[in-house]
């Protein structure tokens, strides 16, 4: 059985949408679970009442649903809502999770979706059936790509933030990282055995699916290819404290300084510490890494305690990459992001150049022409499917180690 969860608030627009992608699947041994969410003082805020009247009405559509088995969770309606510091799409996300996890087998699948995504009709069993040919696998972080839309801004602001993902991706791959998986809610499943031993979903206000994955993917395998994928709204949205939405509307307000094209030096130095991992089950030796985890953690050498418990150089070696996980990495670059960077648009030459020179479809690309803020959609457009379309070659390659 394959069982859905997904968080809603203020869908209203985009439901029956996603209603009609879920109710076209060709697998049709699935179940709904939707939380309708929102904290509770918002029905007291004039600001938030349209938003309150919005999911009342999502209710309401939940409701009149006939064609598939739907359980609606009411965290939305007056008395209902989040109280205190318990809200956000995390909380939501986690909510629908653990009531599939109290009626779901061992056996049966999670599957994570936001209901301003579309896929296709044969979505659904393409899930069921990478499980069942990798039925060692803890989770499936699935391949995505963002909808075009006739919004100008939207549009450039999407294009710029999934290429900042799509780099960030790509250089996990080349240094072979552990993590290199892309942590979309709308875009990933687990089978409710892994949801189980791994004590499921650490509810966050958002970025719940990035702790999430990275701690399945310390238990084990996570699949990256499937054979179809979601299409995410391209859309500005304040739902999420973090995430795609607020990306959007902090980077068309010309701020994308979280969001940077990370310099490839700062994963070529990533890349040493990895190659060194073996050789400090005998001694740690000094790297810009190393220094950082001494630094960050207040710790004078922080592999020596994952010496001392592990019996061998292949438990030391996974302990390692344990310890300098995905958070990790986020941090090591942004730390160096602040000490020196290039401009966006120089980083993401240097990328394209150093790693595809001699690929053929970079002359469809003019590196020294490209500008984010006001160069061509066309441009843009034409960097994000190249992007895309190497980030799945690694994935395709993926289904072979």
């Amino acid at each position: 059985m394959l069982y859905v969860a997904v968080p809603v608030l203020n869908e209203t627009e985009l439901f029956d949408r996603f209603i009609s992608c879920i109710s076209s699947q060709t697998y049709k041994k699935f179940k709904l679970f939707i939380c309708v969410n929102q904290p509770d003082d918002w029905w007291d805020d004039p600001i938030k009442s349209e938003i309150c009247r919005n999911n009342a009405r999502t209710l309401e559509k939940i409701k009149s649903i006939r064609e598939f088995e739907v359980v609606a969770i009411d965290k939305s309606s007056p008395g209902n809502g989040w109280k205190g510091r318990r809200h956000g799409v995390g909380w939501a996300r986690k909510t629908a999770m653990d009531a599939i996890n109290g009626v779901a087998k061992t056996d049966d699948i999670m599957l994570s979706l936001d209901a301003d995504t579309t896929f296709g009709e044969n979505y659904f069993s393409s899930i069921a059936e990478n499980f069942r040919k990798n039925p060692e696998a803890v989770a499936l972080a699935v391949p995505y790509f963002h909808e075009p839309v006739q919004d100008q801004e939207a549009y450039r602001a999407i294009l710029r933030y999934e290429i900042y993902m799509r780099c960030y991706s790509i250089n996990l791959w080349r240094i072979r990282s552990p993590y290199s998986f892309t942590a979309l809610g709308s875009a990933m499943a687990c089978p409710v055995s892994a949801y189980r031993v791994t004590g499921g979903m650490t509810p966050k206000l958002s970025g719940e699916d990035f702790y999430f994955l990275q701690k399945l993917r310390k238990y084990g395998r996570i699949l990256v290819w499937n054979e179809e994928k979601v299409y995410p709204a391209a859309r500005f949205s304040d739902r999420v404290y973090f995430g795609t939405g607020p990306a959007m509307i902090k980077g068309n307000a010309g701020d994308w300084s979280s969001y940077p094209v990370y310099s490839t030096v700062f994963f070529d130095e990533i890349e040493e510490t990895y190659r060194l991992f073996e050789s400090f089950y005998s001694r740690t030796q000094p790297t810009m890494v190393t220094d950082f985890l001494a630094t960050l953690l207040n710790e004078t050498d922080p592999f020596q305690r994952l010496r001392e418990n592990s019996r061998d150089p292949a438990r030391f070696i996974r302990a390692c990459h344990e310890k300098f996980d995905g958070l990790r990495i986020l941090q090591y670059l942004k730390m160096r992001q602040n000490q020196e960077h290039d401009s966006d648009e120089v980083s993401l030459k240097k990328f394209l150049t150093q790693n595809y020179s001699t690929d053929p479809e970079m002359v469809k690309i003019d590196p020294d022409h490209l500008n984010f803020k006001e160069g061509s959609l066309d441009e843009m457009e034409k960097v994000r499917t190249f992007l895309a379309k190497k980030e799945e070659d690694y994935q395709v390659m993926s289904r072979l180690l």
